[in-house]
């Protein structure tokens, strides 16, 4: 045997030796949830919501550290290169799955490199208008842009974003065409459609909820399977004529690729637990988050379907990252 191919042998041995003594060890320090974006965003709200009760749970100290920078992609990179013993955590939004898509090379793979754990929340993207448009439903607002084609404007937090993408699919769904207005931010870009300089736009209940409400603007459909508890009246995406489409926003816990499947399941279940919490879905919902929950399986096919469908209509829309 050479000494490489050796050293190889020893090298397996010892992970497969080290990785069930770390995980029956487990958590044995510290513990971080890493979110890539700045304080206040809801990756950040969620991290922080969860904490403690992890922290209860896991009998460690566990803190949330913010690394904002490059769509998320530091902060990101940092958590798949870490070690893989569980004491390192990423919180991120469905704008995992879009990255992907849209940016022509990550430093890390994004299924590859990191193991999903668990979703902490999910929303649904809701489908607005500016109360001066002549569309109370879906289909009116289909049948305005197919008489305007190319002279309505839609919103977006940014080009190659989430909301980017599910109104180039919905646009697509519907036969229409439709200009895009990037902003910088969710905030920016809802107010645009409130004063009229855009029509349209697909946000977060957390951005569009308030406006709705206060009548400044008017929600067309929600993007999950099931009505908005808050917009009782406003249907679904299939009820308004677009079956098999969902535009869901979730908030994941992930970890780096390596980790023991003990400590995943580990994870996993205190996350579900704390889910059941009255308080935690209480205070997930003033986020306009429900809770998520599930198998690390199940998160692990959802990221991958997603990725594997935001693929398709950024390359038929030739959508890239800048």
């Amino acid at each position: 045997m050479t000494r490489s191919r050796l050293a190889l042998v020893v090298g397996v041995a010892t992970l497969m030796l080290v990785a069930p003594a770390c995980a029956q060890t487990y958590p044995s320090g510290l513990i971080r949830i890493v979110v890539p974006f700045a304080a206040g965003g809801i990756n950040d709200v969620a991290a922080r919501l969860i904490q403690p009760y992890l922290e209860k749970a896991l009998g460690q100290t566990v803190i949330v550290e913010n690394r904002p920078a490059a769509s998320g992609i530091v902060g990101t990179d940092a958590v798949a290169r870490a070690a893989p013993d569980g004491h390192t955590l990423l919180m991120v939004a469905s704008s995992f799955t879009v990255l992907p898509a849209t940016t022509a090379k990550l430093p890390y793979d994004s299924e590859r490199d990191l193991t999903p754990v668990a979703i902490v929340g999910k929303n649904p993207m809701i489908f607005v208008v500016n109360p001066a448009v002549k569309a109370n439903t879906l289909a009116e607002f289909v049948a305005l842009a197919k008489e305007n084609p190319g002279k309505l404007n839609y919103a977006t937090p940014g080009a190659a974003s989430q909301t980017h993408l599910v109104a180039e699919l919905f646009s697509r769904r519907a036969g229409i065409t439709m200009q895009q207005v990037p902003y910088r931010g969710g905030a920016p870009a809802i107010q645009s459609v409130v004063t009229g300089e855009t029509q349209f736009t697909v946000l977060s209940p957390l951005v569009s909820l308030p406006q709705i409400k206060a009548g400044r603007l008017r929600a067309l459909a929600v993007g999950s399977l099931a009505r908005h508890p808050q917009l009782p009246n406003v249907p679904t995406l299939a009820e308004a004529g677009f079956p098999d489409f969902e535009a869901i926003q979730w908030i994941g816990l992930l970890t780096t690729a390596g980790t023991p499947e003990e400590i995943v399941s580990r994870l996993n279940a205190e996350v579900n637990r704390a889910l059941k919490d009255p308080d935690l879905v209480d205070k997930l919902a003033r986020q306009g988050m429900s809770p998520g929950g599930g198998t690390a399986a199940e998160f692990r096919a959802l990221i991958e379907r997603e990725i594997r469908n935001w693929k398709e209509v950024a390359r038929a829309a030739k959508i890239r990252q800048e």
